[in-house]
């Protein structure tokens, strides 16, 4: 394996009047639909952050040995959705309270993970998760890592829309829809009028 910092940087294009964050909450397959029908939510692309590993594969993140995790990259118009709001929906329709793991998938490429870009981002996903964690609401330790971003490899074309081709699956209809649905009772004023 390689050494992680000697890995390069990889650059995140993000048009203009825009803003990017990654976010890591179990299966980007889950996170991807969920993001994707947010209103001002302009892109999300499938991917994997924070390894060891430079261009990784699916197969070898997997293996939970490549320091990676499925994230999701979300491109966003910060006049029509706040991060704030995009944050809240990210801990909302996952688990934040467990290592290494959503559901039955197992793995550290599993995580729950704010991969920020700039100080401002930090300052918010940490004072969110505070607050989260004061109010209750779980009764076990928020473990969302909030770590800076190094790199970002998008995932093989198969795994991009994934919900949206292959919602008929198993795994769709048992682990996503539920997540997608989740989101439209929780956040119906968020939803996008598409």
């Amino acid at each position: 394996m390689n050494n992680p910092l000697m890995l390069p940087k990889t650059e995140l294009v993000c048009p203009e009047g825009l803003d990017v964050i990654l976010l890591g909450g179990g299966c980007f397959w889950c996170a991807e639909a969920v993001f994707l029908r947010l209103e001002g939510v302009k892109e999300v692309i499938p991917g994997y952050a924070g390894g060891i590993v430079e261009q990784p594969s699916y197969e070898a993140i997997c293996t939970g040995r490549t320091g990676h995790a499925e994230v999701i990259q979300v491109i966003f118009d910060p006049k029509q959705i706040d991060l704030e709001n995009l944050l809240a929906v990210f801990w909302a329709t996952h688990d934040p309270t467990t290592l290494n793991r959503q559901g039955a998938d197992v793995g550290p490429q599993y995580r729950s993970a704010v991969f920020y870009l700039n100080e401002a981002q930090r300052d918010l996903a940490s004072h969110l998760k505070d607050k989260l964690m004061q109010s209750g609401i779980y009764s076990s330790a928020i473990v969302t890592e909030i770590t800076p971003f190094s790199n970002f490899y998008p995932a093989e074309p198969y795994h991009h829309n994934y919900y949206a081709l292959h919602g008929q699956q198993p795994y769709c209809q048992f682990v996503v829809r539920p997540k997608v649905e989740n989101l439209q009772q929780l956040f119906g004023d968020l939803l996008s009028k598409k």
